[in-house]
């Protein structure tokens, strides 16, 4: 077979009898003008699809599940958390610096401490209720065996319950119910986007 047989585009109506002889132009697709690739033995034009097709293995679930959502969720709160305790501090320090008519390089570095100190601890704190959410959805993921709206209200009610429980019995309680109204209007606004077509349940 000839090279300059192989560099010619690829046809879908039949070849003459005499294919190598260089007065043959080859047709092409009855689709397009566009000739299609001289190394393929069909049409790439049949495969497109109106929209992008995954394959998933036998029994796994077509979203992500909570363990593979927990390390982005922290991360996500630890610089959310960072940027507000940043604001903050700046707030803050613009505010004592003035009352205290502090100027200059004193003025620039009670801010810097101000921003440092608020941001990170901010950023821990919400940290810390990432770390804490994750671990009881993924647990009860783990256990119920399933991934519902049931885990995401438990795991928001112990969040707050855990995180408050070497406070007091009353601010631990307190706690418990700030997560279990969070969680809950979460879950409502879940409820609602799912009943909008064109939709898939989402759980975090």
């Amino acid at each position: 077979m000839s090279d300059d047989f192989l560099r010619k585009p690829f046809s879908l109506a039949p070849a003459p009898a005499d294919a190598t002889t260089t007065n043959y132009t080859p047709a092409t697709s009855t689709f397009s003008s566009a000739p299609v690739s001289p190394y393929l033995n069909y049409d790439s034009r049949f495969l497109q699809q109106a929209q992008p097709e995954f394959i998933f293995p036998e029994g796994a679930n077509k979203q992500r599940g909570r363990f593979e959502l927990a390390f982005s969720q922290i991360g996500t709160s630890v610089m959310i958390g960072g940027g507000i305790g940043g604001l903050a501090g700046v707030y803050n320090g613009f505010k004592v610096t003035n009352a205290l008519n502090q100027t200059g390089n004193l003025r620039r570095t009670q801010l810097i401490n101000h921003i440092m100190k608020q941001g990170s601890g901010t950023a821990n704190t919400l940290g810390t209720l990432a770390v804490l959410y994750s671990a009881c959805g993924v647990f009860l993921q783990f256990v119920r065996g399933e991934d519902d709206h049931v885990n995401t209200v438990i795991a928001g009610s112990a969040t707050g319950l855990l995180y408050k429980s070497t406070a007091g019995l009353r601010r631990c309680a307190l706690g418990g119910a700030i997560g279990l109204g969070i969680s809950s209007l979460y879950c409502l606004y879940l409820i609602a986007q799912e009943n909008t077509p064109n939709s898939s349940p989402k759980y975090l």
